[in-house]
């Protein structure tokens, strides 16, 4: 059981974890989650209820005892965020509604990874599909009583040519990073005991993981305070836009609007996200084209 500060929401907290609204390994409604994953001790399940000012935890599986030992970091209560400086009236607005934000940390590198690179190039909504079919047709079903999936064995992912990641929308590029990652699965793993500028110095050695799939999964595994996804296609105008009233933006606009809050960027990102301050959106949407017609 872990005591919890003023404010603080559960389901917002490990909703961050999910990858969509409907992921196999993530189940959140309100006061009230399911995760599960795979840990260094084989595939387990874990079940968080908060009620009474507390967040009570179940876990079954092989893996059981290391998601109980891991609550406390995966809820962000292992290192409790300062308060968000006053330097824009918007953030310390967002600030004050959002009491008790805390930044999670899984620890389950592959787990984040993987669908950060099928979020590489393509639409949430391509990225979101190809990691609940993966989900279904690789991963395994979750110890305990939810029906979940485990996320897919880091053997299997290793396993497939690059061809065969076509059938969920995945090309050639994405599928190589894919397989490249899983091969080095422990070493990445073992990432999530590392000093944070180290743990993200080893992911970005893995080929085809640049800066932005870095910060999207430093963020969720490493609970990294300033994770800032730069080369996104909306987090800039959506910055730009709160922060400044500018419609669109460079990636470089969007750092020196956030360079007042280094070291907690990602905090007001965070906040920002939790405020729905999107940009405003010009023209048709973007077109999902088949693989084909890379």
């Amino acid at each position: 059981m872990c005591t919890l500060p003023a404010g603080f929401d559960l389901a917002r907290t490990v909703r961050a974890q999910a990858t969509g609204h409907a992921d196999p390994t993530t189940v959140v409604q309100a006061g009230e989650a399911w995760r599960a994953t795979r840990t260094p001790h084989g595939p387990g399940t874990l079940h968080l209820a908060q009620r009474d000012g507390a967040v009570h935890a179940e876990a079954w599986g092989p893996g059981a005892d290391w998601l109980l030992e891991g609550v406390p970091a995966l809820l962000g209560l292992h290192r409790p965020l300062p308060a968000v400086a006053d330097h824009h009236p918007v953030v310390t607005r967002a600030a004050g509604r959002h009491p008790g934000l805390t930044l999670g940390a899984s620890r389950s590198v592959l787990h984040a990874l993987v669908p950060a690179v099928l979020g590489q190039r393509v639409t949430s909504g391509e990225a979101v599909r190809s990691w609940q079919r993966l989900c279904w047709t690789l991963g395994d079903p979750a110890p305990g009583p939810a029906r979940l999936r485990l996320p897919p064995d880091p053997a299997r992912l290793a396993g497939q040519p690059s061809w065969w990641y076509h059938r969920f929308g995945v090309e050639r590029r994405r599928a190589e990073t894919i397989i490249r990652a899983a091969r080095l699965a422990d070493r990445l793993e073992a990432a999530a005991a590392m000093p944070l500028d180290d743990a993200c110095a080893r992911l970005a050695t893995v080929p085809g993981v640049g800066a932005w799939t870095v910060a999207e999964v430093a963020l969720p595994a490493f609970g990294d305070p300033d994770a800032v996804p730069v080369g996104d296609y909306h987090v800039k105008n959506a910055v730009a836009w709160a922060l400044a009233g500018e419609a669109r933006a460079t990636d470089e606009r969007m750092l020196a609007l956030l360079e007042p809050w280094r070291g907690h960027r990602a905090v007001v990102l965070r906040l920002l996200a939790l405020e729905r301050l999107g940009a405003p959106k010009f023209g048709p949407r973007q077109r999902v084209l088949p693989i084909a017609r890379w």
